[in-house]
């Protein structure tokens, strides 16, 4: 299942769920977004041709990260860019999640091992700005049938 995060017409986050298992090439996001997310699933035998990727000069104005979670469960938090907090959802192990827009913070509730990939390079404290989060007694987890999560199709 894919989820789209979204408030007040911005998509915040794309989430692939552990349970995606589509035949073919599968992308999620908008050819605008800097960051792509695609997902593949081929029979054995299948062959990807060779191929090296051209040097093709882009603007990067917001660093988009991809979470792959490989085990345990984690919270992330949804915040707009004013740091003010709108939701939350819960990933299992399997989950991929597309962080696009406003803020986010995140809270363990298992032991998690994660991997973040994101647009470089790195430039130190101005890569971001940091508020204070939601308490535990304030967070609003919603699901995939919350009218801000939208189920949708992928673009192939």
């Amino acid at each position: 299942m894919i989820e789209r995060v979204e408030f007040n017409g911005v998509e915040s986050a794309i989430i692939l769920r552990s349970g995606f298992h589509e035949p073919g090439i599968h992308f999620f996001t908008p050819g605008d977004f800097s960051q792509q997310l695609g997902y593949m699933r081929h029979p054995a035998g299948h062959v990807i041709q060779p191929h090296v990727h051209n040097p093709v000069t882009r603007a990067v104005h917001f660093t988009h990260e991809v979470l792959f979670l490989r085990r345990g469960r984690l919270r992330v938090d949804f915040y707009t860019d004013r740091g003010a907090y709108l939701e939350s959802r819960e990933l299992g192990a399997g989950d991929v999640i597309l962080l696009a827009a406003g803020g986010h913070g995140f809270e363990a509730l298992e032991e998690i091992e994660m991997i973040e990939v994101k647009q470089g390079p790195y430039v130190g404290e101005a890569d971001k700005t940091l508020f204070p989060g939601v308490t535990a007694t304030e967070v609003r987890t919603a699901n995939a049938c919350n009218s801000a999560a939208k189920k949708t199709k992928n673009r192939s």
